[in-house]
């Protein structure tokens, strides 16, 4: 998808006055495959009509992903799922190997459809009074997807700062970034929970997985609202009428959940905003959703074990069930894995962009290259505004980082490493002290 991307987004008939460069092409391919937002070039003014239907296209299937596409292409034309296609699909979006794939698939794609549908209207309700009847309806559109696949590309050259203390335009994007993150399991079982508290029968019982998704979830929106009004009371908030201060600070606190938008100037936040901002994109959304980092469920799981161990428990638990030690292992696997590969990430880009620069004139240019890096890799898109300023050598480390923020670390691991194997023996045990 990002080769073709690339490809269709270098003819001419994508470009809207001067042309793009190659290497500008697959950054833009990539970002949007990967959906992710940051950007080189102006989508709104570098590219043709042409063009960014070819940049909706690519967030939408790198959204939900070329397998589900696939999938519900072989349902529709009434053949038989394949096995790998199957797998795919229960290891991607479901935490249980039970969940039909016929229905999951179905269910993806009409949510989805029907979630950007209905916040392309909401959002041309308000973008007309601004912008012609084809602007506007195309804008409406091309945002509703941008916001709930949490890619973050917008047509506007300054996002959404213009509508910073709009709520229609803030409610809606924040709404469907949430509802993309979330993740189609998640969203599955809440759509049954409403079902049937409407029908007045008793709700089946909601998943573990569901449960710290929306705790995890709701703490990170209602505690990053009140980080940020702390910390950008007087920087970025000031000035603001109350209201719209506190839009702004919701809408911060959002955005970092994996979509690029931004209302504010990240590049005039304070350091502790960008550190702060820094760690919700490093955790990112849930998974199974539109959204990247290492997800909110890992962020859980991780918090639950130094608990247990700090009570000196063996196991760790989540609302009064015991977590396998597979499933723990794994979330350390990822996170430590996604850690070492920002790291190396942010000593690649220090190394292309600052090279030989003294420490006096590198340490700004340092926090914003680390910025751009855990932005890149949790496919958010946010940025400091450096992004068309990187040399090739940086574009290529953060078009690379992208591709594994997508993917995933654990997923890419296991893809180019050796096969496991089963060992009929162990290796006698031996202390080493720690801390």
């Amino acid at each position: 998808m990002i080769l073709v991307g690339t490809l269709l987004l270098s003819l001419p008939l994508a470009h809207a006055a001067e042309p793009v460069s190659a290497l500008d092409a697959l950054f833009t391919a990539t970002s949007a495959v990967c959906v992710t937002g940051l950007t080189v070039v102006e989508t709104g003014t570098r590219f043709s009509a042409f063009g960014q239907a070819v940049v909706l296209g690519l967030i939408q299937v790198g959204g939900l992903g070329l397998m589900t596409f696939a999938v519900f292409a072989g349902i529709a034309l009434g053949g038989r799922v394949p096995f790998t296609g199957r797998v795919v699909i229960q290891e991607t979006m479901h935490h249980t190997p039970s969940a039909g794939v016929r229905r999951l698939v179905r269910y993806v794609l009409a949510f989805t459809l029907m979630s950007e549908a209905f916040g392309a209207l909401w959002l041309w309700l308000r973008l007309r009074e601004t912008l012609p009847l084809g602007a506007s309806l195309w804008s409406a559109a091309f945002h509703s997807v941008s916001a709930f696949c949490n890619a973050g590309f917008s047509l506007f050259p300054d996002s959404l700062m213009r509508y910073r203390g709009d709520p229609v335009v803030n409610l809606g994007i924040t709404g469907l970034i949430i509802l993309g993150g979330l993740g189609f399991t998640s969203s599955m079982e809440l759509r049954e929970q409403l079902t049937a508290r409407l029908r007045r029968v008793r709700p089946p019982r909601a998943t573990l997985h569901t449960r710290l998704v929306l705790l995890v979830t709701v703490v990170f929106l209602v505690g990053g609202t009140l980080v940020y009004l702390g910390l950008e009371w007087n920087n970025l908030l000031r000035g603001l009428p109350p209201g719209e201060r506190l839009l702004a600070a919701w809408f911060l606190s959002v955005t970092p959940r994996t979509a690029g938008f931004n209302t504010v100037d990240y590049g005039q936040a304070s350091s502790e905003t960008l550190f702060f901002t820094i760690f919700l994109m490093f955790v990112g959304a849930s998974p199974g959703s539109t959204g990247g980092g290492i997800k909110t469920t890992t962020f859980g799981l991780l918090v639950a074990l130094v608990v247990a161990r700090w009570r000196g428990r063996g196991r760790a638990s989540v609302f009064q069930r015991t977590i396998p030690h597979a499933v723990m292992d794994r979330a350390l696997l990822v996170a430590l894995l996604a850690w070492a590969l920002v790291s190396l990430a942010i000593g690649l880009l220090v190394f292309a962009e600052s090279a030989g620069v003294p420490y006096q004139g590198a340490d700004p240019r340092f926090v914003a290259l680390m910025f751009e890096a855990v932005s890149a890799f949790g496919t958010v898109g946010l940025s400091t505004g450096i992004t068309p300023g990187l040399g090739a050598a940086g574009k290529l480390v953060l078009v690379a980082l992208m591709f594994v923020g997508r993917v995933g670390p654990l997923t890419l691991v296991l893809a180019i490493g050796p096969r496991q194997q089963r060992g009929r023996f162990r290796y006698a045990e031996e202390n080493v002290m720690v801390g």
